[in-house]
Formats: structure tokens, C-alpha cells, sequence
């Protein structure tokens, strides 16, 4: 960068006592003052690169065109808008996804029966659908897995209808209406297309994560915007739990089954968390099972004022 021409004195020119006097600046001496405005413009300078930056990532994810939801037809910011290519998406990371749980299990009768459970739901689903008005129709091809992991308490969906559950929580489910409210419940990620709005929202908080990194110029700053954006996100994946714990209850009761036995499952995963140890609830993508109840609750009233209808299966 050149230089301010700034109009030092030659050596053959005197200079009088006031001159010299205004040029001393009020506090310090002249280069403390020089080197604390060279800092306040490297300040400057990163505020408004990270003010770009941001404001970039900000109006990239806002100007991205919504995309209609086929299932609810409510207005979304997707990574990805093509349900062909977000099945194409599942299906490719499906294999990689499975190794690192054991791989498919060997256990046929519980394959079988995690496969026809999730065919009752989405049969439960397209009927619901076809008595909307205009009728809609669920435009994913499912596939349901049942995995070899015999530790990891788990269930989990891809983007585009790839859905798992552990033999580990498999094994702990005691009637079908548990193993029902799990499918549906990670059937309701792939229906609001959870993984979908995620990757659209990750480019959004990793250009803020920059952002701030440049903003503070350090190593240091730049950790502790990473983890305010990850604060951020993982109060969107808990928004996200909820969310499908609201389908859990619906498909549910739409397949025949009583969606009360939720309450089992929250019991289930409290007690594979240790009774509600584990990290507290804002440093995780998941709400406590006890919130969870609450909601359920909650869900439960909204879903059926006259009350949980008869004759359905536990």
C-alpha cells in the first residue's frame, strides 16, 4: 500500500513550538497514535469483509426460490428441489450409511417385519392423502432397514425416504405400536424433508461462521463463531424432532395403531441416555424425552379433541 503524504518537516526548515505542539497528539506519543489508527482501520476493514460476507450468505439463502412441499404444500427452502434427486441422494449414501451401523442384520423376522411395518404407514398415509382436498399424492419411494448395531440406541432418515432403526432399539421395543411411532416418526423427516432444508440452512451458518471468523482475525474468534452457528443449528434439528414427532402421532393412528405407545419409546430413549444424563438439551440436536412427552402430549390433544379414538392396536 503507498504511503500518506503526510507533510513532515525538512531538516533545514524550523518549525515553530505551536506547530510542533498540534502535531504531538493529545495523548501519547506520535507513532502510539499512528500504530492505534493503522489498528482501528484494520478493524474497520474486517467489520465490513465479514459484513460482506455474511450479507452474502444471507441473501443467498433468501432469494433461493421456495419450493412446494408435496405432502403439506407449505412453501420451503431446499437444497435440493427435485424429489427424484433427492431419493437418487438417499439412495447413494445408503450403503455407506448402513456400514457404519454393522451393516444389514441377520435377524429375517425383524427385517421383515420393520419392512411391512412401514408399508402399513405409508398405506395409512396414501389414504389420508387421497382424502385431502385437492388430493395429494407421496411422491418417495421408501425403503426401510433394519441394522446390525446392537449398541447404538438409534433410528434415522435419509433425504428422499432411506430409514433405519438398530437392532439395539429394535430389541427394546415391546409392542408394535413402539415400533410403529418410530417409523413414523422418521418417516415425518423425510415428509417435511428435514435433511433437505438443512443442507439449504448449512451454507447459510457456515457463511455466517466465516463471517465471524474474519470479523475477529483470530483463530480463537473464528472457533467461537463455528460453535454459536452450531448452537444455532442444533436448535434447528430439535425444531426438526418435534416436528416428526407430530407425524409419528398421525401415521400412527392413521395405520390403525394407538399413538399413546410414543410414550414407551420417550421411556426407551430416557433410559439409553442414562435417566437424562448426556450433554443439556441446548448443546444437542435432539430435546430431552421428557420435553418430548410434554409435546407429545400436547399433540395429542390438538390431533384428537373428542379423545383417542377405540379399537385402536397398542
Amino acid at each position: 500500500m503507498a504511503g500518506f503524504p503526510f507533510p513532515f518537516p525538512s531538516p533545514g526548515r524550523s518549525t515553530s513550538r505551536r506547530s510542533a505542539s498540534r502535531a504531538r497528539p493529545m495523548f501519547g506519543i506520535g507513532d502510539g497514535g499512528r500504530r492505534s489508527a493503522s489498528g482501528m482501520s484494520g478493524l474497520k476493514m474486517r467489520l465490513l469483509m465479514a459484513l460482506a460476507i455474511a450479507a452474502f450468505a444471507l441473501f443467498s439463502y433468501l432469494s433461493a426460490p421456495k419450493d412446494e412441499n408435496p405432502i403439506t404444500g407449505a412453501l420451503e427452502r431446499v437444497a435440493i428441489a427435485d424429489e427424484n434427486e433427492e431419493m437418487a441422494l438417499g439412495r447413494q449414501a445408503a450403503p455407506e450409511t448402513a456400514r457404519q451401523f454393522g451393516g444389514v442384520s441377520g435377524n429375517q423376522p425383524g427385517r421383515v417385519k420393520v419392512q411391512q411395518m412401514g408399508q402399513q404407514l405409508l398405506a395409512g398415509l396414501d389414504n389420508a392423502l387421497r382424502q385431502m382436498n385437492p388430493p395429494r399424492q407421496n411422491p418417495y419411494q421408501f425403503q426401510f432397514t433394519l441394522l446390525a448395531d446392537p449398541q447404538t440406541v438409534n433410528a434415522f432418515a435419509l433425504p428422499g425416504g432411506q430409514v433405519f432403526i438398530t437392532e439395539a432399539l429394535y430389541d427394546r421395543l415391546q409392542t408394535d405400536g413402539q415400533l410403529a411411532g418410530v417409523l413414523g416418526h422418521e418417516i415425518g423427516h423425510v415428509l417435511e424433508r428435514h435433511g433437505n432444508k438443512r443442507m439449504a440452512k448449512q451454507k447459510l451458518f457456515s457463511g455466517l461462521a466465516t463471517a465471524g471468523g474474519v470479523f475477529g482475525g483470530d483463530m480463537q474468534s473464528a472457533q467461537m463463531s463455528q460453535m454459536v452457528t452450531n448452537f444455532l443449528s442444533m436448535k434447528y434439528g430439535r425444531d426438526d424432532e418435534l416436528e416428526s414427532d407430530k407425524w409419528g402421532v398421525r401415521l400412527c393412528a392413521m395405520a390403525g395403531y394407538d399413538p399413546r405407545a410414543m410414550f414407551g419409546v420417550m421411556q426407551i430413549l430416557d433410559e439409553a441416555t442414562g435417566g437424562g444424563g448426556g450433554p443439556p438439551e441446548m448443546m444437542s440436536t435432539h430435546p430431552k424425552p421428557a420435553n418430548r412427552v410434554k409435546y407429545i402430549e400436547g399433540v395429542l390433544k390438538q390431533e384428537f379433541p373428542q379423545g383417542i379414538p377405540p379399537g385402536l392396536r397398542p
